[in-house]
């Protein structure tokens, strides 16, 4: 029995090899199709794998880069471009408190949501990296020779949901860590003392959830622009054939 068992789990092996292995009729691989682009007048030869693997290096840097950036002490509670402000939805909740004084607690709250993005950004880079690598780029010389930012666009447009749903429990972690709740609940208190107002209660780990992946894309934008524009950042020969070749 053992041997008609060892049997067919090879003749099983042997087949779902085969059909791994065996040519995709009607699919033929365009990885290595090449296409010519001028630059000032030279040819420069790229293949579809090329400009693939060039856009997902410039954004695995990108991401990284931006990560380490926005990890940092005051990445984002000083950076003016990503900085996480208080929830618009709860404006009105902010004019009544600054008539009557909290203005500095205020101001520890803004920073608490800060800091939260600032803890998350520390698991970010891997996040982006797993949804670029996952990625399928098959309009590669349109985003390549698209806007300054057409890469990031392109990983915003169709990875920012998975982002998004891995991102949350990291945020929810890091809100926690440095309990933004304790600088909320005293601020929500004092509100709801005031007569006949609507008590606030925002979801906090979305807020930041969404505030802290806008931001880090603004950054990864930025490093994108750079690989572009500066032969300087291009620190590898792919990025230099690839963005060379604009």
């Amino acid at each position: 029995m053992k041997k008609i068992l060892s049997f067919s789990f090879l003749i099983i092996s042997l087949y779902l090899s085969a059909q791994v292995n065996k040519p995709k009729l009607g699919l033929p691989d365009l990885s290595n199709k090449v296409t010519e682009i001028k630059n000032n007048g030279t040819k420069v030869k790229l293949t579809n794998d090329e400009v693939i693997k060039g856009l997902r290096e410039a954004l695995s840097r990108g991401t990284t880069n931006s990560s380490s950036l926005a990890s940092q002490l005051d990445g984002f509670y000083k950076n003016p471009k990503i900085f996480i402000p208080w929830p618009k939805e709860a404006m009105d909740m902010r004019n009544k408190l600054v008539k009557i004084g909290l203005t500095n607690k205020i101001e520890e709250f803004e920073m608490s949501l800060n800091r939260a993005a600032e803890e998350a950004a520390l698991k970010a880079g891997a996040v982006f990296i797993q949804a670029i690598t996952n990625m399928s780029v098959q309009d590669g010389f349109a985003i390549l020779n698209g806007a300054d930012t057409a890469a990031t666009n392109f990983l915003r447009k169709n990875t920012y949901s998975a982002l998004y749903e891995s991102f949350l429990p990291i945020v929810k972690e890091a809100v926690e860590k440095v309990k933004v709740t304790s600088y909320w609940s005293p601020l929500a208190s004092a509100y709801n003392k005031f007569p006949g107002v609507t008590k606030q209660n925002p979801n906090l780990d979305e807020y930041v959830s969404n505030k802290a992946i806008n931001g880090l894309m603004v950054l990864i934008a930025e490093e994108e622009t750079k690989i572009r524009k500066d032969p300087a950042a291009r620190t590898s020969e792919l990025l230099k054939k690839v963005f060379g070749s604009k």
